[in-house]
């Protein structure tokens, strides 16, 4: 709010109630980031309502209206509760790429029901075997015996490391057993996602989705899609 000419933010503090708020001066604050949000939320509130008049009350007091200070405090704790849940995402994850999360929608937090897993989980009675018992012997891949030959198909990447095969073809990849180290070519989807990818809330209303914020070239590895392992009776 406006006092006399001197600008005052209520000021949530961490770790505080919100009965210990104080309404301080900006000389006071030292957090520009958290400043410039609360400005970025306020305009935002303002140009969605088409609305720009502040309420004016005695004293020569000028305020938010409560509309919009109400916007912008559940705006900074949608903020807060992302930003944990994306430390949270990439704290799981098993790639070196990054995690975002976004939601320029609504104030909608993080989805309760969102589970982030690295490998298939199987569901009661469903057992997940990796049949992986043996590797190639191979120290400069692809070479006459290597994995995908072994197993009558063909290397599924060319020197690009991009997929060379037609859709639905296995991919046969080298592994623990085989003697050819990490800079291997035929290691690819195991190495994880090279692309920083965003979960975002979608603007159609069909709540969250991913997206990469990078351009990514045709046939390029993106993740590997996996989810619970169910057995759905006819």
């Amino acid at each position: 709010m406006m006092c006399k000419g001197t600008a005052y933010y209520l000021v949530k503090w961490k770790g505080w109630p919100e009965s210990s708020n104080t309404w301080e001066p900006e000389d006071n604050l030292k957090c520009p980031v958290i400043l410039q949000n609360f400005l970025s939320d306020k305009n935002e509130y303002l140009s969605r309502m088409r609305e720009g008049k502040a309420l004016k009350v005695r004293n020569h007091v000028k305020a938010l209206q409560p509309a919009v200070a109400d916007y912008i405090v559940k705006k900074a704790k949608q903020r807060i509760a992302l930003q944990r849940w994306k430390e949270e995402l990439n704290r799981k994850k098993n790639h070196k790429a990054m995690i975002l999360v976004e939601n320029t929608v609504d104030l909608e937090g993080p989805p309760l029901d969102f589970y982030y897993i690295n490998e298939y989980k199987p569901a009661p009675g469903i057992n997940v075997i990796n049949g992986i018992t043996t590797g190639c012997e191979c120290t400069d891949c692809p070479a006459e015996k290597c994995c995908p030959k072994e197993a009558g198909f063909i290397l599924a990447y060319n020197k690009q490391k991009k997929l060379k095969i037609q859709p639905g073809l296995p991919i046969y990849e080298c592994n623990s057993f085989c003697r050819c180290g990490p800079d291997c070519p035929n290691r690819i989807v195991q190495k994880g996602t090279p692309y920083t990818l965003c979960i975002f809330r979608t603007s159609n209303g069909r709540g969250w989705g991913v997206k990469t914020l990078q351009k990514i070239k045709t046939n390029s590895f993106v993740m590997e899609y996996v989810g619970e392992v169910c057995i759905y009776l006819i």
